[in-house]
């Protein structure tokens, strides 16, 4: 996603616009700007797949909350469709998606 670019005869509002492109654009292309939060995931001891939500290919996560002293870790490939985490114990977990 881009900022968009609007033409005006306003040359300093064309230079403006260009400004704030090459500031923000770099922002709004990182895909952790656009994070999904899965709250309340239970987590088993073991292998458990979670529906990840977002409709393409998932290109990260990261546990924002955990309820209980856990290693978590993903024990599959990344894919469009879920997300399979291995807990070393039972837990209950908010997980960021992107």
């Amino acid at each position: 996603m881009q900022l968009p670019v609007f033409k005006d005869p306003n040359v300093n509002l064309m230079l403006m616009q260009n400004k704030w492109g090459s500031l923000l654009n770099p922002v709004l292309a990182n895909p952790t700007t656009n994070m999904s939060i899965l709250k309340n995931v239970a987590l088993a001891s073991g292998n458990t797949v979670i529906n990840h939500l977002l409709g393409a290919v998932q290109q990260g996560w990261v546990v924002l909350d955990v309820d209980a002293a856990a290693t978590i870790y993903r024990s599959a490939p990344l894919n469009d469709k879920t997300l399979t985490l291995h807990s070393s114990a039972a837990c209950t977990v908010t997980l960021g998606v992107f």
